[in-house]
């Protein structure tokens, strides 16, 4: 079972984050084909992070009173249904339609699936597969884009989607024989209302800041329905004897933090990944292929940079590891945007490493943020860590979007050529994720430093015995 546990789970892990990057090579062939415009593509992606992240912290709960398999094969079955719609799409709303359905799907794969370390192996085999889940997520998130190039270039962008039926039809097979199809007694009843009320005000945000750029009425609108739902979420939480985010986590200076942090990284770096191939195919005259191809830098810098990271930490801190990280990366950023006007890939490799090398040294971020919580606090807490490096990805994508339209139109609108313009306000994305990710350094040195112990709080540690 240990062999067939780890081969579902590496396939988990790798489908579905291959889904959050895949589409980014892909989205300039995608819009010509269906005529979308730069505001509607990114719904292509933010359908899929969406629902992926408001459906964490709520999917954990909903397993355990459903049971294990019951629960991931109703994930399966429904990530690949919405892959097919996906391929088979022929109109915005229905592949965007298809994307919300993979997303809501993965957010009760991925719990599901990680619970399977638990329960299905020992002590040596969870070491095992937590290697092996990580290791999944980093392949799927270098090959994301070039896939994504490669297939639309050669087969055509619905097989963006078709590609993850194989997966889809390999798990479903290995499902029976390694998920016991018994349950745990159910936990707490899930706070569906208070999911509900958080993952509304997150579409509307995000939804405003995609409209900003080119109808900022409707952007003002749906930013002040998006806050107003937001506060009642925060009041009723307050209020709430059940919180679906225990006041333990809140009020942890240093998990706080390190949520913060993450969300500052995610808001800088996502939006600029997804918009990467579209400058390098519109600006630069790339093909698909080579167009998402320079991304797998990024991802070859984060595993040579990762050997020396365990050092660091032990002699800096956690936070001052996370903080020069960060820096790093905000350096690889502004090296971008000092280069950008050449429309040459070479000049461009220097940014894409140091982007790739400082994000190596993020990673103690996740590790410490578990430290300082109590270990019966550890499911709820990985949960909301996973939750918002979704959400930062599909806001970073809506904000940067956001960013880069409204500084095209005022290009376009001074009679400059699509392609510069489109550069223009990528320059401008660029700076402004820089900004972004050194706001989270600073906040990464002063903030998330703190005892690596499995305390949440003085009122936690009184909770204990």
């Amino acid at each position: 079972m240990t062999r067939r546990t780890l081969v579902l789970i590496a396939l988990g892990a790798f489908v579905t984050t291959l889904d959050n990057t895949i589409v980014a090579a892909g989205a300039p062939s995608i819009a010509r084909d269906l005529g979308l415009d730069l505001g509607t593509l990114q719904w292509v992606a933010l359908g899929y992070m969406l629902p992926f992240a408001g459906l964490l912290l709520v999917a954990g709960t909903l397993i355990d009173r459903w049971g294990r398999r019951p629960a991931l094969l109703a994930g399966l079955l429904a990530f690949g249904i919405g892959a097919a719609a996906g391929g088979l799409a022929g109109a915005t709303s229905l592949l965007v339609a298809a994307r919300v359905l993979q997303g809501a799907a993965a957010a009760f794969l991925v719990p599901g699936l990680l619970s399977l370390l638990r329960s299905n192996l020992d002590a040596r085999g969870r070491t095992l597969g937590a290697a092996v889940w990580t290791a999944c997520l980093a392949a799927a998130l270098a090959l994301g884009p070039a896939l994504g190039g490669l297939l639309s270039e050669y087969l055509g962008w619905a097989w963006i989607f078709f590609v993850n039926l194989p997966f889809v039809a390999a798990m479903l097979v290995l499902l029976p024989g390694t998920v016991p199809a018994g349950r745990e007694p159910p936990g707490p009843r899930p706070a569906i209302g208070a999911m509900t009320v958080v993952t509304a005000s997150l579409v509307l945000l995000t939804a405003a800041l995609v409209e900003l750029g080119e109808n900022p009425r409707a952007g003002v609108a749906l930013l002040a329905a998006g806050l107003a739902l937001g506060a009642g979420f925060v009041l009723r939480e307050r209020r709430a004897r059940d919180r679906l985010v225990p006041a333990d986590l809140t009020g942890n200076r240093v998990f706080a933090g390190s949520l913060a942090v993450q969300v500052l990284w995610g808001l800088g770096i996502s939006g600029i990944v997804f918009f990467t191939p579209l400058l390098h195919q519109e600006f630069l005259g790339l093909d698909p292929v080579r167009a998402g191809l320079p991304l797998a830098l990024v991802a070859v810098a984060v595993v040579a940079a990762t050997p020396p990271v365990p050092w660091a930490v032990a002699r800096f801190g956690p936070h001052r590891t996370v903080g020069a990280g960060l820096a790093v990366v905000a350096g690889g950023l502004l090296a971008l945007a000092a280069v950008n006007h050449l429309p040459a890939i070479g000049p461009r490799v220097p940014g894409l490493v140091l982007i790739g090398a400082g994000s190596a040294f993020t990673t103690p971020l996740t590790s410490h943020a578990l430290d300082v919580v109590a270990e019966r606090r550890s499911g709820t807490a990985s949960g909301l860590l996973t939750a918002s490096r979704e959400l930062s990805s599909a806001l970073g994508v809506a904000l940067i979007g956001a960013v880069l339209t409204a500084v095209r139109a005022i290009r376009l609108d001074a009679g400059a050529p699509a392609g510069v313009a489109l550069a223009t306000g990528y320059t401008a994305g660029l700076l402004t994720a820089a900004g972004l990710t050194l706001a989270g350094a600073l906040l990464a040195v002063r903030v998330v430093g703190g005892p690596s112990a499995a305390t949440s709080s003085p009122r936690d540690k009184r909770a204990v015995p």
